[in-house]
């Protein structure tokens, strides 16, 4: 079968490419920026568009040609830039439809998401569900797939619950009892496959994809808890609905998607459905989250766990220092005995002032890069440089510095380890 595949580099897109080919389909694979090691064998083709510009059927009719089928796994959960909500769930899928039913496509698997319905909590599920009407009212055999929260080990909200999982205090919205049926992006694969191969004629207009059981977030933690090996006991604490938005607005601000106001009423409404018709179309009852985790990746998936909060940590203590630093410079410190430091370290009393608000000024500026999301990873070996260096001067200059019973320069040396740390835990040029 030729099948056009959108949002094929995506946590779902991707794993559908690799499970397509292997069942010997001819791909036409849709991304914005293709992955350069790709493969452009004779039956996967790589198309580059920008999905959420692609919103005339015009711009789809040569990707559609001779294709016997279009997979529609293009999505986001937050607006970026050009490509809102709006252009992503519900313009551009109109357009791809259209298009698809004048070149004659047999059938459509739109994958929606469970709660994109007349209730819908959030744009992002109002928006799904604006692009799916469009799909029902263009009369081509389909089927709306509608998953519910997905794992994966590389999925984005997998990673985040995970993470909270191995927190030694996890929080909980309200009482933590709103109802979840985490499905495994395995069963929601293989149930995409299943559909290629019904009849048009038993192709369910709808289907959704859920795991075998309901389950409170609180269980879901515990469950993902004990999957990762994590031997200590959970322990809750409950946050009232009310902080939990303000944390969400802040989060919005920072432009975090999975801790969103949005992301919160979302969860606050639920999410189950009946897993029979699941088990149906796959042959079997999908995986329970107690089997989501492999028992030989459980180390390597808590240690990532760990470091996703461990990590955040130490930078903002590493922000503290500066910023802490440089505040008790400016205003705790007496000033008089600031100049008689720099006096005995070499600095002449006309220079004494520069150097003092200088330094001042230079840990305000590390302590505030080292705060913003998307920071240069140079500015770990730059705070290295200029500990290094005021080690090095009060060493040669102030050594019984180094007999001090707080130990001002033997900290350095953690210090400067946990600074290595972060420099080879940031390995791109630029994070965000």
């Amino acid at each position: 079968m030729r099948i056009l595949l959108t949002g094929a580099t995506g946590f779902i897109g991707a794993r559908l490419v690799t499970a397509l080919a292997e069942q010997g389909h001819d791909l036409r694979c849709v991304s914005r920026r293709p992955p350069p090691a790709r493969d452009d064998s004779a039956r996967t083709a790589w198309i580059a568009m920008d999905y959420g510009r692609s919103l005339a059927p015009t711009q789809w009719m040569a990707a559609l040609d001779s294709c016997d089928a279009v997979i529609n796994a293009a999505g986001l959960f937050r607006s970026q830039g050009a490509n809102t909500l709006e252009r992503v769930h519900a313009e551009a899928p109109r357009a791809l439809f259209e298009a698809a039913r004048q070149q004659g496509v047999r059938r459509v698997i739109q994958l929606s998401a469970l709660g994109a319905d007349d209730h819908a909590a959030s744009a992002y599920h109002r928006t799904k569900k604006v692009g799916d009407d469009s799909l029902r009212r263009s009369g081509l055999p389909c089927t709306i797939v509608q998953p519910s929260l997905v794992f994966g080990p590389d999925g984005a909200s997998a990673r985040f619950f995970m993470m909270m999982a191995t927190l030694p205090l996890i929080p909980l919205p309200g009482r933590g009892d709103s109802r979840i049926q985490p499905v495994h992006v395995d069963d929601l694969v293989r149930a995409v496959l299943a559909l290629l191969e019904l009849p048009r004629d038993r192709m369910p207009p709808v289907l959704k994809v859920v795991g075998p059981e309901p389950m409170t977030l609180r269980d879901y933690y515990a469950t993902l808890r004990s999957g990762l090996g994590v031997i200590r006991p959970a322990r809750y604490v409950a946050v009232p609905y009310p902080l939990v938005s303000a944390a969400a607005r802040v989060a919005d601000w920072f432009g975090s998607g999975l801790l969103s106001r949005e992301a919160i009423a979302m969860l606050a409404r639920g999410n189950t459905a009946d897993p029979a018709p699941l088990a149906r179309v796959i042959g079997r009852a999908p995986r329970r989250a107690a089997r989501f985790i492999e028992p030989s990746c459980a180390s390597p998936m808590a240690t990532r766990a760990r470091a996703a909060w461990l990590l955040p940590l130490l930078r903002w203590s590493i922000a503290f220092v500066w910023l802490f630093t440089a505040a008790v410079s400016a205003f705790g410190y007496p000033l008089a005995d600031s100049y008689a430091l720099l006096a005995r370290t070499g600095v002449p009393a006309a220079w004494q002032p520069l150097a003092l608000y200088g330094a001042i000024a230079m840990d305000l500026l590390l302590g505030l890069s080292v705060l913003i999301p998307r920071r240069p990873r140079w500015i770990w070996p730059a705070q290295a440089a200029l500990v290094i260096g005021y080690t090095f001067i009060i060493s040669l200059r102030l050594p019984e510095f180094w007999l001090h019973p707080y130990g001002p320069l033997s900290k350095n040396l953690p210090f400067l380890a946990v600074l290595w740390l972060l420099y080879e835990m940031e390995d791109k040029p630029w994070t965000s």
